[in-house]
């Protein structure tokens, strides 16, 4: 349930697409004054549905018929009616953020980007949204995260017992497949807007050119893919994580992973190389020749146990609480209402003109996981570059092998 990273708010910073429709029929004739629900007592105007939805559409609404657009502006509907439950009850709690707060994470948002303070000014007015907006947003994502960590602070750790027994039901998913541990510095020869440095080929090789120079040079890799690296994987020093032999041929030419895995090539050595459009300066961190069984008392596993349980008991008692939330709110969905009230004007039809036609689930449907649920405060994780983890998740849906992070 807790899976992505304020879906509402981050949107500014990250890639905002294909901004808002000028199709006419969009709108649906929607006043944006108008309420399209009430969360006891609280409106929420068919405006902030309409935002939501267009950022999440990426301008796809443009190919979609009425009936699509009421049923993706409904499912926008119901992740802001769930948010607004949320956000009440961390009111009443008492652990709503402070400005202070607010700032902070706004700041670190921005930073994270890579974006100039210009560029996140149009991305933000693309969005059709302001700092104030994306403050407000930011606060309700901080309290709702705020609230499930007062909720989930009863839960204890995991016995010896249940760990043990855990480990022994999942075995398969502690094996440290052959492959290796790898760093990586990433340039990016496309354009990615105002106060990128790499915008071709050209100016691509060059950075690496002068980068490379400077690693041979004796300088620490982890400071320059901090400082350089055009990759999430910056904020980890450049740290891709483990991969096994069969991960890496699915990220990287194969003579480089031939190179990689031979047991002559040196621990700490540099490979170049251009992958999923960019350009990878690798650094070989560890290599395993074989695959490898861990147990409990292998390095990290027992702790990995550990947290995979009590996760696994915050993603229930998250949903748990959530569910009492929502049957204890008094909600008006006066958006619901108005379609079953007229089920017969809604066409099915979609533009003219439209040759390929989004499928009946665009992209707004596809995102419309409630936005209260969207709270992990990590706003570092998932680099395009990771390497997937080795092994297959057990039930508990949690326990990576420790030899694969």
């Amino acid at each position: 349930m807790v899976a992505t990273l304020f879906a509402i708010a981050s949107v500014v910073f990250t890639a905002c697409g294909g901004g808002t429709s000028s199709n006419t029929g969009a709108s649906g004739g929607l006043d944006p004054n108008e309420t399209a629900a009430t969360v006891n007592g609280k409106a929420i105007k068919n405006e902030e549905v309409e935002r939501v939805f267009k950022m999440q559409a990426q301008g796809q609404d443009a190919r979609m018929s009425p009936l699509e657009l009421a049923n993706a502006r409904l499912q926008v509907l119901s992740g802001l009616i769930e948010q607004e439950v949320l956000f009440q009850k961390a009111e009443k709690e008492g652990v709503v953020p402070t400005d202070e707060e607010v700032t902070a994470e706004l700041n670190k948002q921005k930073t994270q980007s890579g974006k100039s303070a210009e560029q996140l000014e149009k991305d933000m007015k693309a969005a059709g949204m302001d700092e104030a907006t994306v403050r407000l947003q930011l606060k309700k994502t901080l309290a709702i995260q705020k609230l499930f960590d007062k909720v989930t602070g009863k839960i204890e750790p995991p016995k010896d017992g249940e760990i043990e027994k855990f480990y022994e039901g999942n075995k398969e998913a502690f094996v440290k497949k052959k492959g290796v541990k790898l760093a990586a510095i990433v340039i990016d020869p496309a354009n990615n807007g105002e106060g990128d440095v790499t915008v071709d080929q050209a100016s691509a090789m060059a950075r690496g050119d002068e980068i490379v120079k400077q690693l041979q040079a004796g300088a620490d890799f982890a400071s320059i893919a901090r400082e350089k690296s055009e990759d999430q994987s910056r904020f980890q020093g450049g740290d891709l994580g483990y991969a096994s032999e069969d991960d890496l041929r699915q990220m990287f030419p194969a003579d480089v992973v031939e190179a990689l895995m031979n047991p002559k090539t040196e621990i700490g050595k540099l490979f170049i190389t251009r992958a999923q459009g960019k350009f990878f300066i690798l650094k070989l961190q560890e290599r395993s020749d074989r695959d490898e069984a861990l147990t409990l008392e292998s390095p990290g596993v027992r702790q990995q146990v550990t947290e995979a349980l009590i996760s696994a008991r915050k993603q229930l008692l998250q949903t748990a609480y959530q569910t009492i939330a929502m049957s204890e709110a008094k909600i008006d969905n006066l958006l619901a209402r108005k379609i079953v009230a007229n089920p017969n004007e809604l066409s099915g039809a979609r533009p003219a003109g439209i040759a390929t036609p989004a499928a009946a689930n665009s992209n707004a449907n596809a995102n419309a996981e409630p936005a209260a649920a969207n709270t992990t405060a990590n706003s570092n994780a998932n680099s395009n570059a990771k390497p997937a983890a080795n092994a297959a998740k057990p039930a508990a849906n949690a326990a990576k092998p420790a030899a694969n992070k």
